[in-house]
């Protein structure tokens, strides 16, 4: 990112500083007070940007949301650890990096769903999104499974594999084990990983 900076404008780079503070400031608003009864006008003002800059770069509060869930995904490098993972011969490494991959998703992006969940209660179209975007995590997790089936239990169909998988890394569990019983992000991902392979090892 710094490289890419170091290329742009002086004005580029004070338009990418303010939306960078914007939507850390809708992210703040909108886990502190929820989805709803926070206002762009908020947004702004914590910000410390006039309400008129919102607008013209976000539009609306979904225009928010969708940057928001945009910074995360930059942020986790998801895809990247299980393009790693695919590198690996070694089926237990290969399910260590999926453990290490669900953690970074939900170390960086928990709080995420929390404010989909919150916007999908009074937005419609943000419950659309929401249910979109854990379609397609579904259908990615799939085709990533699909390459590694075949090195797992012959005993395990491919849905079985999928539904255990998906079962496993949801965003609830790791909310459950670290923000309810206080587990550290690295005893998470130590046990997924455990777990993955007393499941899925011959």
């Amino acid at each position: 990112m710094n490289d890419v900076k170091s290329g742009l404008t002086h004005r580029q780079r004070q338009a990418l500083e303010t939306q960078r503070l914007i939507v850390e400031a809708a992210r703040t608003l909108f886990l502190e007070q929820g989805y709803g009864p926070t206002t762009i006008q908020a947004v702004a003002d914590q910000a410390g940007v006039a309400v008129s800059t919102v607008y013209a770069i976000f539009t609306n509060k979904r225009g928010l949301l969708k940057a928001i869930r945009e910074t995360w995904h930059l942020a986790s490098q998801v895809r990247d650890l299980y393009r790693l993972a695919h590198l690996e011969s070694d089926p237990a490494r290969r399910l260590e990096l999926y453990a290490q991959a669900s953690r970074r998703q939900w170390e960086t992006g928990a709080a995420i769903i929390r404010i989909y969940s919150s916007a999908a209660a009074v937005d419609s179209e943000a419950a659309a999104e929401l249910e979109t975007a854990l379609s397609g995590r579904r259908r990615s997790m799939q085709a990533w499974l699909a390459e590694t089936a075949p090195l797992l239990r012959a005993d395990l169909t491919f849905e079985e594999i999928c539904a255990i998988h998906l079962a496993l890394t949801r965003a609830e569990v790791y909310q459950e084990l670290v923000e309810a019983w206080g587990w550290t992000p690295g005893a998470y991902e130590a046990w997924l990983a455990r777990t993955l392979k007393q499941q899925f090892l011959p």
